[in-house]
């Protein structure tokens, strides 16, 4: 392990026999899933220290690999087919468990169902995403965790709340077009015919940002050219959203407005606006509620050791990502962590900050960052190994 990735001396967490490790990382986009880092981490552990007790428990913070996580948790995975963010079907999953649903909305409305290269700033809808919740009441839940992330949309949510029954028109009477651009004509919104199911269920705006609606923090200012929006096309998205509260907040009285600069209203493209205004929505940090949901704190009751991680520990890291999440709570009752990742951008004081006593970066055994990505899974069961040499293995 480099030394620039170290935070702390490394000492045992506890004797071999005593240890149990819960490795509860999320994933490293574009190679490996949370269940397979998982999965690498505990081999390379027990390459060392065989028959390590290891408890693995997949985490995300609301973005996409939500529902994977809550189905590697014991949640039910459950199928739908509904309209993808530019109008085409497409099939989508939500995870159910107890009258709890875990819906994501990168399933339905997600960048990665793009084309490639192809982006839809000003049309791509979230109708889909509406249909997903609606099959989620349709299958008895009560309560449901709305992970929200990895958008191609910027449309305040007004698709998703068309599919379940709202009206947006414009002046002619007709419903608008999809996409963000299309609420530039709103004249009139009806929120009356929403599902009645969604005015007795609870439900979670799960996120791990807290942008407002509009304005340079907003929406379409911060996440719009990663979904392909020019400068032009950033103004009249944000014009659009910030008239589509003013004809919200005609509609529904004063909430509306104030909704607009809450936290989490910019998420996913404006969505968590619209699941805060029309589904009654509490928000939450995305990896706080996750925790609660997955059932980590039980498993850290057990755990001598934590191992967290992702793709990049970076300064997003420290913003409500999973990472940050985990070492929070582990910290708290005096659980040591360590992190693993495909590449560190942290100094060893922002780590400790986080509550890491030391990260392991597959950069560390491997500089070429596109043999990373090929090669991320053996590279991943060599860190892990040095991670039981350093904390697990007798001294």
């Amino acid at each position: 392990m480099a030394d620039a990735g170290a935070t702390g001396t490394a000492r045992n967490a506890a004797t071999p026999e005593a240890a149990r490790v819960l490795i509860a990382a999320d994933k490293f986009k574009g190679s490996l899933t949370a269940v397979q880092v998982a999965e690498r981490v505990t081999a390379g552990l027990r390459r060392v220290v065989p028959g390590l007790a290891v408890a693995a428990l997949p985490v995300a913070d609301g973005g996409d690999g939500t529902v994977a996580a809550a189905v590697a948790a014991g949640f039910e995975r459950r199928e739908v087919r509904v309209t993808g963010p530019l109008g085409e079907p497409v099939t989508a999953a939500f995870a159910l468990r107890d009258g709890t649903a875990v819906v994501e909305m990168a399933e339905a409305s997600g960048l990665h169902l793009l084309p490639p290269g192809e982006f839809a700033p000003l049309t791509a809808t979230t109708y889909g995403t509406g249909e997903v919740l609606r099959a989620a009441l349709d299958a008895g839940a009560g309560a449901v965790v709305f992970g929200v992330g990895g958008s191609a949309t910027t449309d305040g949510g007004a698709g998703m709340l068309a599919a379940l029954g709202a009206r947006f028109l414009d002046a002619a009477g007709d419903p608008v077009g999809p996409g963000g651009g299309a609420l530039a004509g709103l004249a009139t919104a009806d929120l009356s015919g929403l599902d009645p199911r969604l005015a007795h269920a609870t439900v979670v705006l799960a996120s791990d940002v807290d942008n407002p609606l509009t304005g340079p923090k907003g929406a379409a200012a911060v996440y719009g050219p990663q979904k392909g929006a020019g400068p032009e096309d950033v103004a009249a998205l944000d014009a659009a959203l910030a008239h589509y509260a003013r004809v919200l907040e005609d509609a529904v009285g004063p909430r509306a407005g104030e909704c607009a600069s809450a936290p989490g209203a910019g998420a996913a493209g404006g969505i968590g606006y619209g699941a805060l205004v029309g589904l009654g929505a509490g928000f939450r940090p995305g990896i706080e509620i996750m925790l609660d949901v997955l059932g980590f704190a039980p498993e850290l009751e057990r755990a001598t050791l934590v191992v967290t991680g992702e793709g990049s520990l970076d300064a997003q890291t420290l913003h409500g990502k999973a990472p940050a999440g985990v070492a929070a709570a582990a910290t708290a009752v005096g659980t040591p962590v360590v992190a693993v990742c495909g590449r560190l951008a942290l100094t060893p004081g922002e780590l400790a900050g986080a509550g890491i006593r030391r990260a392991y970066a597959l950069t560390d055994l491997e500089s070429d960052v596109s043999r990373c990505l090929a090669e991320a899974g053996p590279l991943l069961e060599r860190l892990a190994g040095r991670i039981a040499h350093d904390w697990l293995a007798p001294a």
